[in-house]
């Protein structure tokens, strides 16, 4: 048996500049599934949210956290239903994130919701958007 030392450099998402979710080492993980797209101009944040209306989400920004959360009122249990099983289970979550310091914190954070999918797009500071290359003629 041959040994193969093992480099650890620590959690390689944490040198990501784009986000860090404060709620990583929660013991809770009733988080919802998240994607992340680093646009040139913007940031969209997609969550997997299925089960819940607009009305039981709320969505905030502040100081540099962008903080979603839902909770489901109980519903009263139907007793014309006979489930074998039943696995459908949305009561709440709670997620808050850390945003990156190149998004404008005081352009509107622009939401919509479909389909089980909650989107977020947050405008990136004009300092942060790329400038495009220029080639320069040497003469």
């Amino acid at each position: 048996m041959s040994l193969v030392k093992f480099k650890n450099n620590g959690f390689p998402w944490l040198d990501s500049d784009i986000f860090f979710d404060n709620d990583f080492f929660s013991s809770s993980r009733n988080l919802p599934a998240m994607n992340v797209k680093d646009h040139s101009k913007s940031i969209e944040i997609e969550m997997a949210v299925p089960g819940f209306s607009k009305k039981e989400m709320h969505v905030s920004l502040e100081n540099g956290i962008l903080h979603v959360s839902a909770e489901k009122n109980k519903e009263e249990k139907i007793e014309d239903e006979d489930f074998t099983r039943k696995e459908f289970e949305y009561s709440s979550f709670d997620r808050k994130l850390q945003i990156p310091p190149t998004v404008d914190q005081n352009k509107e954070v622009i939401a919509s919701y479909k389909d089980g999918i909650l989107k977020l797009k947050l405008t990136k500071k004009n300092s942060a958007i790329e400038n495009p290359k220029k080639v320069i003629k040497i003469a």
